[in-house]
C-alpha cells in the first residue's frame, strides 16, 4: 500500500486503486500516525490530537471506534490491511515501509544536496499540494510540515539554478518570479532571479531587482545584502564574462516575453542537442517564428547541451517573401555572401554561391534558422540535404506549417497555448495595448475568448487590440465575426495582419482536392473520426493526412478536429461553394445510421465501448440532430435515447424528445417508441403529473403495431422509471406481461431487465423472497451479457433485502461494488443513487457525519445529472440523518422540499414515508396535534400503496403522535400492531431501524 502526504492524503493499493478513508477524523488519525511513522502514538496524545479542548464523552471508546474504521478502510483495499495499524504498550502504530510514503521518498532524492535536474524534477513531482494539507491547523503536524516545505523550497531553488546552468535566463524566469512572490526575503532566491534576468538580456532589471531587495531588507529586517550577492551585483555592473556564454547571433530582439513556451523550448533544446534537423511545425499563427527565435538566442548563448553547444553562429533567413529560385539567394545573403557573385553568368552564380557558401558554413559551427518553408519545401528540402550532407558541423531548424520530409529530420509540433498561458498572454498584450487591468469579474470573458481563439497566440495578439475599444465582454459576443473584426497588426508580415489573412495563406498552398475535403470537413462539430471524415467528406484518407501534415487539421488520439478559426473560414469557403446543404444532409445521414449502429452494442458486453464511442461523437449527434429531417430525428432520438439514459442526461434527452415529438406525424412504430421514452424520461423530471394516464396512453400507441419485442420493452421502462410513483397493481401486471413476452421470443436481455424491475416492484409488498429470486436471477443473466448497468439494476434489490435484513455488511459490500463500476462506466446517476446508498447504511450504524458527507455528495451529483428521484433519495437521506441528530429545522427543510414533486407525478409510496418522518419530527418537537394530523395522512396513503412495511411504519408513526399525547395505551397497541404486521411478512425491524420505536417506547417508559 501507498501513502501520500504531500498534499491531500492520498492512500492506494499496490495495483494503484485508490482507497477511501472515510471520515474527516480518520483521515486526521492516519495522518498523524504518518507523522509518527514507525513509533507508537500514545491513545492520550491521538485524543489530544485530534479533538484537542473537547474531546468527546467517551474519548478512549471514541478513538477506538475511529481505530476501528481505519483499520476497515485499509483491510477492505488489502488482505491484511487491517494488521497494518498495530496496538502496542506505547500505543498505536503504522506498521509500514518508509518508502510507500511519499514524504520519505522525496527526502531520499533530495538528499545531499542532489543539482541533477532530472532527480530534482521527480522529487518536486511527488508534491501534489502542501505537506499535510488535510491537518494543515493542528499541532501534531507542524514540524513535519514545515521541515518538508524548507526542503521543498530548498529543491526548488536547486532546480532553477541547475535549469540556469543548462539555459538562458528567459527559460526560468516565470518560476523564478513566482518563487521571489512567494518568498522576497530569501537571499538564494534573489541570487537566481538577477542571473536570470541578466542571463536575458535584461541587465537594467537585473539592478532594479536588486535594488528593490536592499530597500525591502533595510525596511523589514535592519539590514543589508550578503556578500555573496553583493559581489553578484558588481558582476552584473562590469558586465563579467563568467554570468553568461558568448556567441554570434544575428537575430532580431524581442519586443516582449515569450509566454507559454517553457517547455516547448526545453524539448526542442533536448532535440537540438542530438538532431542536425529540427522544423518545428504547426498551423498559422501558433508562434513557430517566435519559438525559433527563442531557440536561436538560446543557441548563442550556449544553452543547448552536446554537438549543439558548440554553435558559434545564429543566422536567420525569413522565406516568406521568397520563390523557389531565391532560396539559395536568400540563405547566402543571410550568410553574407551574396555580393560577392554578382555579374557572374546565372549558371556560375548558382554553383559559386553554393560552393561559397559550403565553405562559410564550413569555417564555424552555425545554427541556420529557416523560418516559412511551407510554400518552399520542395527547394528548401533540396537545400538543406544537400548543406548538411555537406557541412558536418551544421544544424538546421526550419518553421514551416508541413515537415520537409528529409531522412533525419526530427519534428516538433507547436501546439496552441494552455488556456493558463493564453489567458496570461491575452490580459498582458491588452494592457499594453491600453485597455484596463481585467478585473475577476471579466476572468470568464477571457476564459471564452482564449478557448474560442483556440489558443493560437496571433490570434490572441490580435483580440487583445480590440478591448480598449469593446471591452472584454463586447469582444467576446462579436467573435463569430472574428475575421472581420480581428483585422490589424502594424510591424508584422502582411500575411499575419488579419486573422483571414493568415488562414489565407495556408489555403492558397493547398491542392484542389485538400481544399475541397477542408472545407467539407467544417460540417463538424468538434472531432470526428477518419471513418467519418471520409464518409461524409467523400474524399479518401490520404488527403485527410496531408491536411494533417500542413498543420490544417489537428490529429489526436485517434481522432481529427479544426480549429475554430481555421473550421469559421473553412465554413465560409463551403458555403461559397454551394455544397453546404448537401453536405448538411451527408453528415446528419452518417450520425443517424452510427447512433442506430450503436443502440443495440448498449445492451451487452459492448456497453462501455460504445458509451465511450458516442461520448466522443456527441457533439456532432447533437449537430445532427439540428439540421434532421422530421423523420431523421424521429430516428436519431429512438437511437440515442438508451445512451442519454445510461450516461444520466435526462434534460437533453427530454428537450430532444420533445422536439422530435412537436413536428406533426403519421402514427408509426417510430412515433409509439419515441412517445415511450418521452413519457419515461419525464419520470425523471422535476415537472409532470400523475404518469399512470400518460403512460397507458403511450402504451396505447403500441395496439396497432405488430410489434411484440418493442410494446414488451416499452412496458418494461415505462415501469422502471415509475415503479417508485405509479399504482403498484397495475404496474406490476405490464412487468409480467413484458417476462412472459421476453421469455417467448427468447430475449435475454429483456429478461434479466424485467426481472429486475420486478424485483423492485416486490419491495412495495415486502416480499423479499420473490425480490431476491427475481433479482439473483437478473444478475445471473446480465453476468452472462456482460452488461455493466443491468449489473447494477440487478444488484440494487439484493442490497436492499440485505438492508432490510439488518445484514448492513453485505449491503456496504454490494454497494461498494456498485459504485466502483458506476464510477468506471460514468454512469453518474448510478453514482448518486449508491453513493446515497452508503449514506443510508451510514445512517443506520449511527456515523452521521459520513451519512452527512455521502448523502450531499450524491445530492449533488442528482442536481448535474437532473435527475429528481436520485435527489429526492439523497434528500430524504439528509433529513433523516438530521433528525436522528436532533437538528429537527434542517431535517424538516430537506425531507418537505420534494413532497410536492411526489405529490404532483404520483410517488404514493414516497409521499406516505415522507409525512411520516415529518410526523415524526412534529413529535419530537411536542407538537402532538401536528404529528397526529401528519401520522394520520401517512396511514392512509401508506393504505393505499398496499405495501405492508409502509402501513407498519405509518402504525409507528401514530403511536408516536399518541404517545406524544400522553394517551400510552394507544401508543403501545399501535407498536404492537406494528410489530404483528411486520412480523407476519416476515420482515421485523432491523437494529439501525429501530431508532423511533425505541424513542417511543423510552417515552413511555418514563410516563
Amino acid at each position: 500500500m501507498y501513502f501520500g502526504v504531500l498534499g491531500p492524503l492520498l492512500v492506494r493499493t499496490d495495483a494503484g486503486e485508490p482507497v477511501i478513508v472515510p471520515d474527516t477524523k480518520v483521515r486526521a488519525l492516519l495522518l498523524d500516525l504518518l507523522v509518527n511513522l514507525g513509533k507508537p502514538v500514545s491513545a492520550d496524545r491521538l485524543i489530544d490530537d485530534l479533538w484537542g479542548d473537547h474531546p468527546p464523552r467517551n474519548a478512549s471508546g471514541t478513538l477506538q471506534a475511529r481505530v476501528s474504521q481505519l483499520r476497515t478502510a485499509l483491510a477492505r483495499a488489502e488482505p491484511g490491511g487491517r494488521a497494518l495499524v498495530t496496538h502496542g504498550p506505547g500505543g498505536y502504530t503504522l506498521a509500514v515501509l518508509p518508502e510507500v510514503v511519499d514524504s520519505n521518498n522525496f527526502e531520499q532524492l533530495v538528499a545531499g544536496g542532489s543539482r541533477q535536474v532530472e532527480v530534482l524534477r521527480e522529487a518536486l513531482g511527488l508534491w501534489r499540494g502542501p505537506a499535510y494539507a488535510e491537518v494543515a491547523d493542528r499541532e501534531f503536524a507542524r514540524a513535519a510540515r514545515d521541515r518538508l516545505e524548507e526542503l521543498r523550497l530548498t529543491a526548488t531553488e536547486d532546480l532553477l539554478a541547475a535549469q540556469l546552468d543548462r539555459v538562458s535566463g528567459g527559460a526560468v524566469l516565470a518560476e523564478v518570479a513566482q518563487l521571489v512572490v512567494q518568498q522576497p526575503l530569501r537571499e538564494r532566491v534573489r541570487a537566481i532571479q538577477l542571473r536570470a534576468l541578466y542571463r536575458a538580456g535584461r541587465q537594467d532589471e537585473a539592478l532594479k531587482a536588486f535594488a528593490e531587495y536592499r530597500e525591502l531588507l533595510a525596511e523589514e529586517l535592519g539590514a543589508d545584502p550578503g556578500p555573496e550577492l553583493a559581489a553578484l551585483h558588481q558582476a552584473i555592473l562590469r558586465h563579467d564574462p563568467a554570468l553568461t556564454a558568448g556567441g554570434g547571433s544575428k537575430l532580431p530582439a524581442p519586443l516582449n516575453e515569450l509566454i507559454g513556451r517553457e517547455g516547448a523550448v526545453a524539448e526542442a533544446l533536448s532535440l537540438l542537442a542530438k538532431a542536425r534537423l529540427l522544423t518545428l511545425v504547426g498551423p498559422g499563427g501558433v508562434g513557430k517564428t517566435r519559438l525559433a527565435l527563442e531557440l536561436g538566442r538560446e543557441a548563442a548563448a550556449g544553452a543547448a547541451t552536446g554537438p549543439a553547444a558548440a554553435v558559434e553562429q545564429v543566422v536567420l533567413v525569413e522565406l516568406a517573401a521568397f520563390r523557389d529560385v531565391d532560396v539559395l539567394d536568400a540563405v547566402a545573403a543571410g550568410v553574407g555572401l551574396r555580393d560577392e557573385v554578382v555579374g557572374m553568368p546565372v549558371p556560375a552564380m548558382g554553383r559559386e554561391l553554393s560552393k561559397r557558401l559550403v565553405e562559410a558554413l564550413r569555417a564555424r559551427p552555425s545554427l541556420l534558422v529557416l523560418d516559412n518553408c511551407e510554400h518552399l519545401v520542395d527547394s528548401v528540402a533540396d537545400l538543406v540535404g544537400t548543406l548538411l550532407a555537406e557541412v558536418p558541423g551544421l544544424r538546421v531548424l526550419t518553421t514551416s506549417r508541413e515537415p520537409l520530409g528529409l531522412a533525419g529530420e526530427h519534428l516538433l509540433e507547436v501546439t496552441p497555448l494552455a488556456p493558463a498561458a493564453a489567458a496570461r498572454l491575452f490580459r498582458e498584450r491588452a494592457t499594453a495595448a491600453g485597455a484596463e487591468d481585467v478585473t475577476p469579474a471579466e476572468d470568464a470573458a477571457v476564459g471564452v475568448i482564449c478557448r474560442r481563439l483556440d489558443g493560437i497566440p496571433l490570434a490572441l495578439e490580435l483580440a487583445a487590440t480590440r478591448v480598449r475599444a469593446l471591452g472584454m465582454q463586447g469582444l467576446a459576443t462579436k467573435l463569430d465575426d472574428r475575421f472581420r473584426l480581428l483585422a490589424g497588426g502594424r510591424g508584422v508580415p502582411e500575411r499575419q495582419r488579419t486573422l483571414r489573412a493568415t488562414i489565407d495563406w495556408s489555403w492558397e498552398l493547398l491542392s484542389e482536392d485538400e481544399q475541397v475535403l477542408l472545407r467539407r470537413l467544417a460540417v463538424h462539430a468538434d472531432s470526428f473520426s477518419l471513418e467519418a471524415a471520409e464518409e461524409v467528406g467523400e474524399l479518401p484518407a490520404e488527403v485527410l493526412a496531408r491536411l494533417v501534415d500542413r498543420s490544417l487539421v489537428v490529429s489526436t488520439g485517434g481522432r481529427y478536429r479544426l480549429l475554430e478559426s481555421v473550421a469559421a473560414y473553412s465554413l465560409e469557403r463551403l458555403v461559397e461553394s454551394g455544397e453546404e446543404p448537401r453536405l448538411r444532409l451527408r453528415h446528419t445521414a452518417y450520425y443517424v445510421s452510427l447512433a442506430e449502429q450503436a443502440e443495440p452494442h448498449l445492451r451487452g458486453a459492448d456497453q462501455r465501448l460504445w458509451l465511450d464511442r458516442l461520448d466522443q461523437e456527441n457533439a456532432n449527434l447533437r449537430l445532427a440532430l439540428q439540421h434532421a429531417s422530421p423523420a431523421s430525428a424521429l430516428r436519431l432520438v429512438n437511437a440515442m435515447a438508451w445512451y442519454w439514459y445510461l450516461r444520466g442526461r435526462l434534460s437533453e434527452a427530454r428537450r430532444a424528445l420533445a422536439a422530435a415529438l412537436a413536428v406533426p406525424g403519421p402514427a408509426n412504430a417510430a412515433r409509439a417508441a419515441a412517445t415511450v421514452w418521452s413519457v419515461g424520461f419525464a419520470a425523471t423530471a422535476a415537472e409532470g403529473s400523475n404518469l399512470t394516464a400518460a403512460s397507458t396512453a403511450a402504451l396505447a400507441l403500441y395496439e396497432s403495431l405488430d410489434d411484440a419485442q418493442g410494446q414488451a420493452r416499452a412496458e418494461w421502462f415505462l415501469t422502471t422509471t415509475q415503479w417508485a410513483y405509479g399504482e403498484g397493481q397495475l404496474l406490476m401486471g405490464r412487468i409480467d406481461r413484458s417476462i412472459a413476452t421476453f421469455t417467448r421470443l427468447g430475449d435475454r436481455w429483456g429478461l434479466a431487465a424485467a426481472l429486475s424491475t420486478r424485483a423492485q416492484l416486490s419491495l412495495t409488498h415486502a416480499d423479499l423472497e420473490a425480490l431476491q429470486r427475481d433479482g439473483l436471477r437478473s444478475v445471473e443473466l446480465f453476468d452472462e451479457l456482460g452488461d455493466g448497468w443491468g449489473q447494477l439494476q440487478a444488484n440494487y434489490s439484493l442490497i436492499v433485502a440485505a438492508e432490510i435484513s439488518g445484514d448492513y455488511e453485505t449491503a456496504t459490500r454490494r454497494l461498494q461494488d456498485a459504485l466502483r463500476l458506476a464510477e468506471e462506466l460514468g454512469m453518474w446517476t448510478e453514482v448518486s443513487f449508491r453513493t446515497s446508498g452508503l449514506g443510508r447504511i451510514a445512517m443506520l450504524t449511527g456515523d452521521y457525519e459520513r451519512a452527512d458527507e455521502l448523502h450531499e455528495r450524491a445530492r449533488r451529483l442528482a442536481i448535474e445529472q437532473s435527475n429528481k428521484s436520485a435527489e429526492e433519495y439523497a434528500e430524504v437521506g439528509l433529513g433523516m440523518t438530521a433528525r436522528r441528530r436532533g437538528e429537527l429545522d434542517k431535517a424538516e427543510q430537506h425531507l418537505a422540499k420534494l413532497l410536492g414533486w411526489l405529490r404532483q407525478v404520483g410517488g404514493t409510496s414516497g409521499v406516505a414515508f415522507i409525512l411520516t418522518q415529518l410526523g415524526f419530527i412534529a413529535d419530537q418537537r411536542g407538537d402532538h396535534v401536528k404529528a397526529l394530523q401528519l401520522q394520520t395522512e401517512a396511514h392512509a396513503t401508506a393504505v393505499a400503496t398496499g405495501d405492508e412495511r409502509a402501513i407498519a411504519l405509518a402504525l409507528e408513526g401514530l403511536a408516536a403522535a399518541r404517545a406524544c399525547a400522553g394517551q400510552s395505551d394507544q401508543a403501545l397497541e399501535l407498536l404492537k400492531e406494528a410489530e404483528e404486521l411486520r412480523l407476519k411478512v416476515g420482515v421485523p425491524l432491523a437494529a439501525g431501524e429501530r431508532f423511533d420505536v425505541e424513542r417511543i417506547r423510552e417515552a413511555l417508559d418514563g410516563v
